[in-house]
């Protein structure tokens, strides 16, 4: 199977479960409110956890800079001491 076909056929399945719960929505069988608002919980949630990792990085990040920049201010001393 190439790929065309592949996306192709993704596609068309995709559409026809759009249409479905279109349908379903409209007839009233499906109470959309309370998923979407678990789904926008967990979302939230998610961003919440993601944003947590992502400060941790960034503050291990600015320790490692902190340290690169004082080894070459080291290095740099070293280097003018041997030079005079």
């Amino acid at each position: 199977m190439n790929e065309t076909l592949k996306y192709g056929l993704f596609f068309l399945g995709g559409v026809a479960l759009g249409a479905l719960g279109t349908v379903a929505v409209s007839r009233g069988k499906l109470d959309v409110k309370p998923l979407a608002a678990d789904l926008l919980s967990r979302g939230m949630d998610a961003r919440e956890a993601l944003m947590a990792k992502a400060d941790a990085v960034r503050e291990n990040m600015e320790d490692m800079l902190a340290e690169a920049r004082a080894v070459s201010e080291q290095r740099k001393a070293a280097q003018q001491e041997e030079q005079a």
